[in-house]
C-alpha cells in the first residue's frame, strides 16, 4: 500500500490537508482534477498536478483489456429491491459501481423502494444484500424510521440494529446536498462499511432554487458536479448509487408519456440505469426500464404492502 506521505511533493501537512478534503484513497486522488484538488485541499494548482501524476503512477493507471474489465466486474454487487420481478428487470438488483435512477409521479413508489433498499443492503448476499450500511440523503423529508421498522420485521432483522446502520443526512438546499455527498468519502475512510447511497430526491432543491432559463446553465453545472462526485464514490469504493427523481408535465405530448424526468441530458447521460415508475390498477405499480447499457427495454409489475416492496 502506497501512503500519501510516500508521494513526491507531499509532506505531513499536505497529506493531512488531502485527508481532510476526502482524498485519503489513492484511486480517488488519481482520478481527481488539478483544479478540484487545489480548491478542496487548499494547495497550489502546480502542486496538485504533481500529486495527481504521482498517484496515477502509484496506481499504475493505464489501458486494460476487455477481459480485465470482465474480471473486475466480478466484484460488482447487486442489492434486491424486494421484488424478484423488478430485480430481473434491471439485471439482478441495484448494481454497485453504477447510478440507478427511478423517476415517476408522486405516489408511484420511489421513496418506498428507497426505504426497502436501506434494509435489504444489510442482508447477507444469498438473501439479496451486501451486509453493508447505507447513506440516505433526504431532501424532501420523506425518510420515516417507522417504515424501516416494518420492513426489518418482515426480514426478521433487529430494527434497532438496522436503524443504526442507516446514516441520514437531511439536506436543506442544493449546496448542503452536494456537501453531504462529498462527506461520504470521510465516512467510508473512517471505516464505515457504506455500500449504498440513496438520494431521495435528487432534483427537489435544484428545481426550487434555479428558476427560469437564465439560471439553467448554472443549475446543470452544479448538478453535473454533484453526479460526478457520486459516480467517483461508486467507482472508487464499489458502492451503489440510487437516485429518485421527479417528473414534469409535457403539455405538447400527443403520443407517448405525458410526463418526463427532470434533470435534462446531464442526468440522462450520468445514470447507468433509468427506471420509470407508474401507478397501476388495484394498488399495483409498473416499473419500466427505459435505459441500460446492456439490457433491453421492458417492464414488470410489483406491489407495495406493509411488509415492503413485493411481487
Amino acid at each position: 500500500m502506497v501512503e500519501l506521505e510516500d508521494l513526491p511533493s507531499v509532506g505531513e501537512k499536505t497529506a493531512q490537508k488531502l485527508r481532510d478534503a476526502g482524498f485519503a484513497d489513492m484511486m480517488r486522488l488519481a482520478t481527481a482534477t488539478a483544479k478540484e484538488l487545489a480548491v478542496k485541499a487548499e494547495i497550489g494548482e502546480g502542486v496538485a498536478e504533481k500529486v495527481i501524476e504521482a498517484a496515477r503512477k502509484a496506481e499504475k493507471i493505464d489501458f486494460e483489456t476487455a477481459f480485465d474489465v470482465m474480471e473486475r466486474r466480478k466484484d460488482v454487487g447487486r442489492i434486491s429491491t424486494g421484488s424478484t420481478a423488478v430485480d430481473e428487470l434491471i439485471g439482478g438488483g441495484i448494481e454497485t459501481q453504477s447510478i440507478t435512477e427511478v423517476f415517476g409521479e408522486f405516489g408511484s413508489g420511489k421513496s418506498q423502494i428507497s426505504h426497502e433498499l436501506a434494509v435489504t443492503i444489510q442482508l447477507p448476499e444469498d438473501k439479496g444484500g451486501l451486509e453493508g450500511e447505507c447513506v440516505f440523503i433526504d431532501t424532501e423529508n420523506t425518510f420515516r424510521p417507522e417504515r424501516i421498522e416494518q420492513i426489518s420485521n418482515y426480514f426478521e432483522l433487529d430494527h434497532e440494529e438496522t436503524l443504526n446502520k442507516i446514516h441520514i443526512a437531511r439536506a436543506f438546499n442544493s449546496s448542503h446536498q452536494i456537501l453531504m455527498a462529498e462527506k461520504v468519502n470521510e465516512l467510508i475512510q473512517s471505516g464505515t462499511n457504506i455500500r449504498l447511497i440513496i438520494v431521495d430526491s435528487l432534483m427537489a432543491h435544484f428545481r426550487a432554487e434555479y428558476i427560469g432559463r437564465e439560471s439553467l446553465a448554472t443549475r446543470q453545472q452544479k448538478l453535473n458536479q454533484h453526479l460526478h462526485t457520486l459516480q467517483n464514490i461508486a467507482t472508487t469504493y464499489n458502492v451503489a448509487i440510487f437516485l429518485t427523481n421527479q417528473v414534469q408535465a409535457r403539455p405538447d405530448a400527443f403520443f407517448g408519456s405525458p410526463t418526463k424526468a427532470i434533470g435534462g441530458h446531464v442526468l440522462g447521460h450520468a445514470s447507468t440505469y433509468r427506471v420509470w415508475l407508474k401507478k397501476g390498477l388495484a394498488g399495483k405499480r409498473i416499473a419500466r426500464l427505459v435505459d441500460s447499457p446492456h439490457l433491453p427495454e421492458g417492464e414488470c409489475v410489483f406491489k407495495i404492502t406493509s411488509d415492503g416492496v413485493v411481487d
